[in-house]
């Protein structure tokens, strides 16, 4: 007869409590951070030059089209062969912001050219700069309306964080695999770390929500 002992692993709750600390900290700046990216990135690829516009989808497509995982062991292993080194935790955060601000440019880009062509000659007509139009008429209600699509990406990303743990960043799914290596109770220890990340997830989506109708709504 098969004996659960979650005691065992939730009496490591140090450990498990630092990796949603870190978690939640990856999420966080890499939600900013990635967000700024893509909106920045879809100005560039529907207002830029042929130039900025080539370099943004080259960026795009390459994200979108290669694991996660082969991007963060590329940034935590291949670069320093160029001389660049990051430890566990840099590193991570880099993937997860490049990794979401690939997917965030599509996101927002969406929304941008969605905006009628007469909000825009609206704004033109006041004599608002390229800039102004951007930042004040024609962003704002874009974001409203990818807002739930950027949501569900950003909580993709923290759930993608799982696997920094595969280059010892301490975040959940690792301290899960420490706890489980140290008794041996892995069942345990990785159903109680899903269903962290679970709760991670619906508390998230709730902040968002929030976030998006106290700003953006």
């Amino acid at each position: 007869m098969i004996e659960f002992d979650f005691f065992a692993v939730l009496s490591q709750w140090p450990l498990l409590a630092r990796g949603v600390v870190w978690t939640v900290a990856l999420t966080a700046f890499s939600a900013v951070a990635g967000v700024a990216i893509g909106v920045a990135c879809a100005a560039g690829r529907v207002y830029g030059g042929a130039g900025v516009r080539w370099a943004v989808a080259a960026y795009v497509e390459l994200i979108r089209n290669t694991p996660f995982i082969v991007q963060l062991f590329f940034i935590f292993f291949g670069l320093p062969a160029m001389g660049v080194k990051l430890s566990p935790e840099a590193a991570s955060l880099l993937a997860m912001i490049v990794n979401l601000g690939a997917y965030a440019a599509e996101i927002v880009r969406a929304g941008v050219e969605a905006t009628p062509r007469g909000q825009i000659e609206a704004a033109q007509s006041l004599a608002l700069t390229g800039r102004q139009t951007f930042l004040r008429v024609v962003l704002p209600p874009a974001l409203r309306k990818v807002w739930p699509a950027m949501t569900g990406q950003i909580i993709i990303v923290m759930l993608g964080s799982a696997v920094c743990g595969q280059i010892s960043t301490p975040e959940l799914s690792y301290a899960a695999n420490l706890i489980q290596s140290r008794n041996f109770r892995a069942f345990e220890a990785f159903l109680i770390a899903a269903a962290a990340y679970l709760l991670l997830s619906m508390l998230l989506r709730r902040a968002l929500a929030w976030f998006g109708r106290r700003f953006l709504f």
